[in-house]
């Protein structure tokens, strides 16, 4: 009778185990594509989690050879093993959790690709040794994923010895020794199997990307790459028939010579595409590859180009139904990734230290400095790039402009808020992405990711960004709605060194006036407000076009400072005796809201940002304006979520008394 209900449980225990693998939902290959356990395709689209287990010298800003040794012996040098160890728990913390992958699935993404080095998983000189915890944090992001539902594959970034010599496989900087110690390559070998025999039933994971970006060195090709694949795959084999195996060719991940025919049944080429011209021909030795031998690829990586490179290359991809992962979703003070993360001006010591440029810092300085960049790699801290997950993400990017902050008038438009829109939409510059020529199409790498070329103003009474090196024939788009019809002085905040240049303002295609020539205002960073003219506009949306005929000159702002001003509420109300402020619209507010005020005389005023602390964040408005209505728009973008005050000063022209008066407002984000 025991024996009876033993056999009983067994069978149970096998009938369990077989609902399980057939409910299992695996990423199988069906001809060229990649497809769901019904049939149906899934195409897979996300990011690759750069900078977060692999860290890399220019996502810190990291002077030096700045591969993941280098960087953690830096740091603990500076601040002692112990310090360093808690910095590490830190930043692995704040660059990827649950709230990351959450977003990434909200904005429509459904695969990740995870950058890993073997030494998570496996001490250095310790074959056949394994570390539980660097599997631990597989093993949560796997259920971050199945939460979501997103899909992962694992990308071993850097192999034993370094698959290149370069930083980014964690290589010596000399040579690429898992081709030249054979040592190394059984490592690799001895690895993925063990990978594979952890993950072997895991259905998240999509597959294995053995190698990232191989790089052979001189008396080493395709055949030694193909030779270690099959070896690697072979071990696989033994412990796993069911996930994807995805090869990268040599170089790169562009060179694929002796890699193929395939030689698995589930097996994808993965390629990667960086500063490449944004058109079909850059891509056609993968069509050739997947049309040849009727085998998926897989763009593994791509990125660290302009908005415009992204959507065209985007919209090749998806029309040559070519899967994608882009690198990446956050780094530090960047431009090319949705959230970028600031730095603080202990980091920046360390930095200036690592450079040469500066004297050691204080140990207390270098943790100060260190864990506060660690902090601010939390999603909730960083700055959101707006224009770049549109770029990414929206398909009509390259068919129309729309406004990237909302702005009224009257009011103030900053120069650096010109539409969303791909270039010839929202903008125009003449360089406007890398295609292989290694030029910069945001000269001044700030706070947007198009052609236009964004600089800090150095203006002490402005916005902290302006347009610089501007060009003869580029423009600017920017989307307005005035509130209430009116006749519109216009001035145009300009600095130059010369006098050189000359624009001419557009509104609804409509020139304002004549050209206007720039004067010379002493230099690149001096200030100043000049008027264009007037224009009569009636209330709702309009376009304003600022045209370049002539360069040589940086561009800071428009003011738009209305002639018979009302509040909306009476025309012919009269002024009041003291200053009044109105509530800000909209409250809470996500970046952009008004702040609407009216003064009872000509005046000069101030409009200073505080933190619910009571400590000074940005000046928002220096200048004068005339008696009556006036909005100021801010834009809070790079600021976190919170309760602010806004606090405006005048001064009245005619020398009588000043006034303050102030209003809280709420951030959420």
């Amino acid at each position: 009778m025991i024996r009876l209900f033993q056999q009983l449980i067994i069978i149970m225990l096998v009938f369990s185990l077989g609902a399980s693998l057939t409910a299992a939902n695996f990423i199988k290959i069906k001809g060229t594509q990649f497809v769901d356990s019904t049939g149906q395709e899934v195409f897979l689209k996300g990011f690759g989690l750069g900078g977060w287990l692999v860290p890399e010298g220019y996502m810190l800003h990291i002077p030096g050879f700045g591969s993941p040794t280098d960087i953690q012996n830096k740091i603990s040098d500076l601040i002692g093993p112990e310090a360093a160890d808690q910095f590490w728990q830190k930043y692995r913390r704040n660059y990827v959790n649950k709230k990351d992958i959450e977003l990434i699935a909200a904005w429509g993404f459904n695969s990740l690709r995870l950058p890993f080095n073997y030494r998570l998983l496996s001490p250095k000189d310790q074959p056949g040794v394994y570390l539980d915890e660097g599997f631990a944090v597989i093993d949560t992001l796997i259920e971050w994923c199945r939460s979501v539902n997103i899909r992962l594959i694992l990308d071993m970034h850097c192999a034993p010895g370094g698959q290149n010599a370069g930083n980014i496989s964690d290589s010596d900087g000399i040579e690429a020794r898992l081709w030249t110690n054979p040592a190394n390559q059984d490592r690799t070998v001895e690895l993925w199997r063990e990978i594979a025999r952890r993950y072997a039933r895991e259905d998240v994971i999509v597959g294995y990307d053995l190698l990232n970006e191989p790089v052979l060195p001189s008396g080493y090709d395709g055949r030694d790459l193909r030779a270690l694949y099959i070896r690697i795959t072979s071990a696989i084999r033994q412990v796993d028939t069911t996930h994807i195996v995805f090869i990268e060719g040599n170089w790169y991940a562009t060179d694929f010579s002796y890699l193929t025919p395939q030689w698995d049944t589930k097996l994808s080429y993965s390629f990667h595409d960086y500063w490449s011209p944004s058109q079909l021909s850059s891509i056609q030795q993968y069509l050739t590859i997947r049309q040849t031998y009727g085998v998926p690829i897989w763009l593994g990586e791509s990125g660290e180009n302009s908005n415009t490179w992204f959507y065209k290359m985007i919209k090749i991809f998806e029309e040559k139904d070519i899967p994608w992962s882009w690198w990446t979703h956050k780094k530090l003070e960047t431009t090319t990734s949705p959230f970028s993360a600031k730095t603080n001006p202990q980091y920046e010591e360390v930095l200036a230290y690592w450079r040469g440029d500066g004297e050691k810092p204080s140990q207390a300085v270098a943790e100060t400095g260190l864990f506060a960049m660690a902090d601010s790699l939390s999603i909730d801290k960083c700055t959101y790039l707006p224009d770049v997950k549109e770029s990414l993400t929206d398909p009509d990017h390259g068919l129309r402009n729309r406004p990237y902050v909302e702005s009224t008038v009257p009011g103030t438009i900053q120069a650096v808020d010109y539409d969303l829109g791909q270039n010839g939409y929202g903008s125009y510059d003449l360089d406007f992405e890398n295609d292989g020529s290694g030029s910069a199409w945001n000269t001044g790498y700030r706070y947007r990711n198009d052609g236009v070329d964004i600089e800090l103003s150095k203006d002490d009474n402005g916005f902290p960004y302006s347009v610089g090196w501007i060009e003869a024939h580029e423009w600017m788009n920017y989307t307005f709605n005035v509130l209430h019809a009116d006749t519109f002085d216009i001035s145009v905040r300009l600095a130059s060194a010369s006098s050189s240049g000359s624009y001419q303002l557009l509104i609804d295609q409509k020139k304002v006036s004549a050209p206007k020539s720039v004067p010379s205002t002493g230099g690149w960073y001096n200030w100043t407000d000049t008027n264009y003219g007037s224009v009569y506009l009636s209330s709702g949306k309009h376009v304003l076009q600022f045209m370049c005929l002539a360069g040589g000159f940086n561009l800071e702002r428009f003011d738009f400072n209305g002639r018979h001003v009302s509040d909306g509420i009476n025309d012919n109300q009269q002024l009041p005796k003291s200053i009044i402020i109105y509530p800000n619209y909209p409250n809470p507010f996500n970046p952009g809201t008004h702040l609407k005020y009216k003064i009872p005389s000509t005046g000069f005023i101030s409009i200073n940002l505080y933190n619910v602390n009571g400590s000074f964040v940005r000046l928002l408005y220096k200048g004068k304006k005339e008696a009556g209505v006036h909005v100021q728009n801010v834009n809070a973008k790079g600021l976190s979520s919170g309760v602010y005050f806004y606090k405006i000063d005048f001064n009245p022209a005619t020398g009588g008394p000043a006034e303050s008066k102030s209003a809280r407002m709420l951030l959420l984000k």
